[in-house]
């Protein structure tokens, strides 16, 4: 019965983690994302 529980809690959370995911591209957030990135290896890293 444990390992039930936990099956449906890992499917529960990979099934939010999806809707997230899609929620974030429907609100252009890979261009945040992206920008916050480069800036990162430009500033932090020195790769620029």
């Amino acid at each position: 019965m444990e390992n039930k529980k936990k099956n449906i809690l890992k499917t529960t959370i990979i099934i939010i983690s999806g809707f997230f995911i899609l929620y974030g591209f429907m609100r252009n957030e890979t261009e945040i994302i992206l920008n916050k990135a480069v800036n990162i290896c430009l500033e932090c890293i020195g790769l620029g």
